[in-house]
């Protein structure tokens, strides 16, 4: 295929996936793209012969009063991101295509992990991530698929559910993308005033503190970023909490590796972040 074709149907889909030579990568976005993305797809492009990029807004996964309805559409420029990086198929469904009896009463279930941070935040967020990614690898019918690592707890849930279901797919995370200064680049950033740009800041100071107390202890790398963001101002937090990095539980007395996570309002816009800890064996 020598330049990017689009599919707006599940049967376009069909056809242009078939023809696709070798293995086949996965990038799901909900459009707004930007070098984040960019990062995902040239990843793809190393994992795999071929790469399919998902454009879907996907209403489940938005909760009541969250930002559906203005979370931005960008599809031109989303276009040239996905030509640029060398997409061979883009899949743009609409709401009728990817749930034509309306929502769907069958879902998947986030579990225990779906329910906690972001889901005590967010109820229900999980279970429409899921069952969207699910409905997308069935219909992409990849060999690997890419998802961000600034969305650590997706990344986790994806994991399980492909393991747990006996997916047929390779799940990769990417490595978070970041601004010059720090701040971890999402759609929802084009949200903020300079001013509130200014404060967001205080969430990625907060990670790098707190993975600095990382030889301190468990205790000393929650009060490092709790630190920073009580100082700081201009953030709303929901939480900041560490958890290992592989069973996603509190942080204990065998955790080498934790995972930071905080995730609070700049204004009106909903922010989230993680970083890796360095514990060694001391996460008192």
């Amino acid at each position: 295929m020598t330049r990017l074709a689009i599919a707006r149907t599940r049967h376009e889909l069909v056809a242009l996936r078939g023809a696709l030579p070798g293995s086949v990568a996965v990038v799901m976005t909900m459009g707004a793209l930007h070098d984040g993305h960019a990062a995902l797809l040239a990843a793809a492009r190393r994992a795999a012969d071929e790469v399919v990029v998902t454009v879907f807004v996907n209403p489940l996964q938005f909760g009541a009063g969250e930002d559906y309805d203005r979370y931005p559409r960008t599809w031109e420029a989303d276009l040239q991101v996905c030509a640029d990086e060398g997409a061979a198929v883009v899949f743009a469904p609409t709401r009728n295509e990817m749930y034509p009896y309306g929502d769907p009463e069958v879902r998947v279930s986030a579990g225990p992990l779906g329910d906690r941070l972001e889901g005590e935040h967010r109820p229900g967020h999980f279970d429409g991530v899921l069952t969207v990614v699910l409905k997308l690898l069935h219909l992409t019918g990849p060999d690997v698929a890419l998802f961000g690592e600034k969305d650590a707890q997706q990344l986790a849930l994806i994991r399980r559910m492909v393991d747990d279901l006996d997916l047929p797919v390779r799940v990769e995370g990417v490595p978070t993308v970041r601004e010059p200064d720090g701040l971890a680049m999402s759609s929802r950033n084009r949200y903020l005033s300079a001013q509130e740009r200014t404060d967001a800041l205080a969430l990625s100071r907060a990670l790098a503190a707190g993975a600095d107390a990382g030889p301190q202890g468990a205790a000393a790398v929650l009060a490092a970023a709790r630190n920073v963001l009580r100082d700081a101002g201009g953030v709303d937090v929901d939480y900041v909490e560490l958890v290992d990095d592989e069973t996603w539980q509190p942080a204990g007395g065998h955790t080498s590796v934790g995972r930071l996570l905080v995730a609070g309002r700049v204004g009106t816009t909903r922010l989230i972040d993680n970083r890796q800890v360095d514990l060694g064996t001391h996460v008192g």
